[in-house]
């Protein structure tokens, strides 16, 4: 490997080792100074929100105290009539030799003095290019005690006897809930 050495050091070179080493300092100077906000001093800070500021709730330490809020008592129950957030389904499936889409649906009613009537529609569609065409169409009302889960198995047959691949998907596309 071959050393390089530098010549020519004397004074024009230490003068500009100087200068630099000059500006380097004014420069952390001025980044330090404005950084900490001494070289352009800005209008007073506010103070810092004491604890009751913050809390407010009544409570002379400004903490909040352990207070106990019931949640919505049976008589309190809220009615939304799109009930597909009570229902779960599960094993999409389509058998050939059958000749038929299956869909498992279970519904859970969470009202513990209602029951409900739950008019189900579950659709297979296709899938992989998803164009919104329906396959299958399967209706059913269910009535849900309260507090009890209903299942059953949606069930559409295809009238077709050869299948070329395809792809399609499951859904609960309605299960307007009314009650009894």
């Amino acid at each position: 490997m071959k050393q390089r050495m530098r010549t020519g050091i004397g004074t024009r070179m230490t003068t500009r080792t100087g200068t630099r080493a000059l500006a380097a300092a004014g420069l952390a100077l001025a980044t330090v100074t404005t950084v900490g906000g001494c070289a352009f001093p800005s209008a007073p800070k506010p103070p810092l929100p004491s604890p009751t500021d913050t809390y407010s709730l009544g409570d002379p330490t400004g903490y909040p105290s352990d207070t106990y809020s019931p949640s919505p008592s049976p008589t309190e129950e809220s009615y939304d009539p799109d009930g597909r957030s009570d229902v779960n389904a599960s094993n999409c499936d389509f058998s050939e030799t059958l000749h038929k889409f299956t869909y498992t649906v279970s519904i859970t009613n969470p009202s513990t003095s209602d029951s409900y009537s739950y008019d189900m529609d579950v659709r297979w569609m296709k899938d992989k290019p998803a164009d919104g065409t329906m396959y299958g169409q399967h209706e059913r009302s269910i009535v849900v005690s309260p507090g009890e889960t209903e299942e059953y198995t949606a069930e559409y047959t295809v009238n077709q006897s050869t299948f070329a691949r395809f792809w399609f998907t499951c859904e609960i596309s309605e299960a307007q809930k009314s009650r009894m």
